[in-house]
């Protein structure tokens, strides 16, 4: 069957949430939004793009940083809503310079910084 970024489950804004994962670690790294076109570039490029929704405009991962995220595989969901890309993850993934997103964890009611900003 071929594939048809249409037939997936969008939001009201025409977005679906993509969590990219490195395709080593198996760290997520980030979530962020895709439109169909954005899935369509992402997959005839093998580069990641998404839909800025502050921008309203589409955002290469790395177009500005150079921390670039390579395709290596997408995966829908059951549901048919949600994204994982399997991606191979040039530099840090977190627009505050670390290696995720998700650098902060919640113990014990006391908010933890897991990592510090990459050098």
């Amino acid at each position: 069957m071929t594939f048809d970024p249409t037939t997936l489950k969008y939001d009201a804004n025409g977005l679906i949430p993509a969590i990219a994962q490195d395709h080593v670690t198996n760290e997520v790294l980030m979530m962020a939004w895709m439109n169909a076109e954005a899935i369509a570039k992402t997959l005839a490029t093998g580069q990641v793009t998404y839909w800025s929704r502050s921008r309203q405009a589409f955002w290469v991962k790395g177009e500005t940083s150079g921390h670039v995220q390579a395709l290596v595989d997408l995966r829908v969901d059951c549901d048919r809503d949600c994204l994982l890309l399997i991606v191979e993850q040039t530099g840090p993934a977190c627009h505050t310079n670390r290696r995720s997103c998700f650098f902060t964890a919640v113990r014990d009611k006391v908010e933890v910084e897991l990592m510090r900003p990459i050098g």
